[in-house]
């Protein structure tokens, strides 16, 4: 009595204490820099402040996205495997408590050697069976391997949701986009049949060439093409909205904003990269399984302790139904086993060394999604940036060039110039436009980009 209690009284006061084998979590160190390049100010960012129905202004935009939060499949999938992985955690969660159950059982047996021995024996029981006593943290290592896997599938689900804004904000600006090069092109064909008018007309007369009359006749077809080219680019851009938001675009939206107005997107402050660590969602998830990987460690190292099993229950038992609860019919056992691995053929040592490789694995993917986070947040700001700077010589690049149309038409029906100059000032204006509109996506493409980068407005 006096070796077993001084056996099971330090494995009394660990368990009480709460210890495991878990090795002592550090968080890998960042390898990226202090600061983004070309970035000078060092204030904290404001993405994580500011919700997406801050960032996108346009109201038209808001409703699809409320429609994709609610109705898009892959978000559904994502918002379920968090229910599910909570589900799981509380499973594993489970075996730290013991489970009692209730038993009541009837029994009647005899002889075949003779017709007077019959016996009957009725019995009712509680008790717990195979309740492990957890004194080296095993159990304890378990859930917190299943907590962490639950806490990165949450951040899964906020990454996704992320992806999801972002897609349809930019998909959307993809149909406004094609929209407005249906315009100009609708506005360009208009242009170009009256000049071909004007030519075949001139041509009738025997004041023109044939060759400026087929020139203007090839502008007629090329504009058409184009207007077929930006209407097929719509209804992609449509059918690719309906996927996205999980049903079809309703009638009733508001009016889109100008897809020139300046504040489409609000402008967000990228803050230092060390805010990354908290705030993106993949980067958070990588932790978070890191964090399992270290606990998985824990429930390695247990294996190579003993496990002790404790069964146990408290009944009555009687031979008459009426006597089952009466004085003098209670029963009770408890029955302990202790299992010492002594010779397992290396596979405790092997699920250790596997355990180890893992949390290897786990910190050099943590450390890629750091990186890749810092190269996206990186290009986006240079991207939000130099588009800038592109509209507005773009705008003044129209300028110019419908001036030099003006001057190359004016000239022509004057008879002073050829009809080339006009096809070629035509040309350079409507590339121009196409150029502008082009520019002004890329721009607010770049900070739906940076604003999903910092992984911001969640709150």
């Amino acid at each position: 009595m006096t070796k077993l209690n001084f056996i099971l009284g330090p494995c009394a006061a660990l368990m009480l204490a709460g210890c495991t084998m878990i090795p002592k979590y550090e968080r890998p160190a960042s390898p990226v820099g202090t600061q983004y390049p070309g970035v000078t100010q060092t204030n904290p960012g404001n993405a994580g402040d500011l919700g997406w129905e801050t960032v996108f202004t346009d109201e038209r935009l808001k409703q699809l996205i409320r429609l994709s939060l609610t109705n898009n499949a892959d978000y559904q999938v994502a918002v379920l495997n968090v229910e599910q992985s909570r589900a799981q955690y509380r499973i594993t969660r489970s075996a730290s408590f013991p489970s009692v159950s209730a038993s009541g059982s009837y029994t009647r047996e005899g002889n075949f050697t003779t017709t007077t021995t019959t016996t009957e024996t009725w019995s009712a029981s509680l008790g717990t069976t195979a309740y492990e006593v957890d004194l080296f943290g095993r159990v304890r290592s378990q859930n917190r391997q299943a907590l962490e896997t639950f806490f990165a599938t949450a951040e899964a689900q906020r990454s996704a949701k992320i992806s999801l804004v972002a897609e349809v904000a930019t998909e959307y600006f993809v149909l406004r986009q094609a929209e407005e090069q249906i315009a100009l092109a609708q506005a360009t064909l208009k242009s170009v049949e009256d000049s071909f008018a004007l030519n075949q007309a001139n041509f009738d007369a025997g004041a023109t060439s044939e060759l400026d009359l087929r020139t203007a006749e090839g502008q007629v077809q090329t504009a058409k093409i184009n207007l077929l080219t930006y209407e097929r680019a719509r209804a992609q851009a449509v059918n690719y909205l309906v996927l996205l938001i999980g049903q079809g675009v309703p009638t009733n939206l508001p009016a889109a904003s100008p897809f020139d107005a300046t504040n489409l997107v609000a402008e967000v402050s990228p803050g230092m990269p060390s805010e990354l660590l908290q705030r993106r969602p993949d980067i958070l998830e990588a932790e978070h399984t890191l964090k399992a990987a270290n606990a998985n460690i824990g429930a390695a190292r247990a294996a190579f302790f003993p496990t002790i099993n404790l069964t146990a229950n408290v009944g009555v038992k009687s031979s008459q139904l009426a006597d089952l609860f009466a004085s003098g019919t209670g029963v009770w056992s408890f029955a302990p086993q202790i299992t010492l691995p002594i010779f397992t053929g290396g596979q405790n040592q092997a699920g250790l060394d596997s355990a180890k490789i893992s949390r290897q694995i786990d910190v050099v993917n943590y450390q890629k999604a750091i990186e890749t986070a810092f190269r996206e947040v990186a290009d986006a700001l240079v991207a939000a940036g130099s588009y800038a700077s592109q509209i507005e010589a773009e705008i003044k690049l129209i300028s110019a060039q419908q001036r030099r149309y003006e001057l190359a038409n004016l000239r022509y029906r004057q008879g002073d110039d050829t009809y080339l100059n006009v096809l070629s000032a035509q040309q350079d204006l409507y590339n121009a436009q196409q150029d502008l509109l082009q520019a002004q996506f890329r721009k607010l493409s770049s900070q739906i980009s940076l604003y999903q980068a910092l992984g911001g407005g969640w709150k």
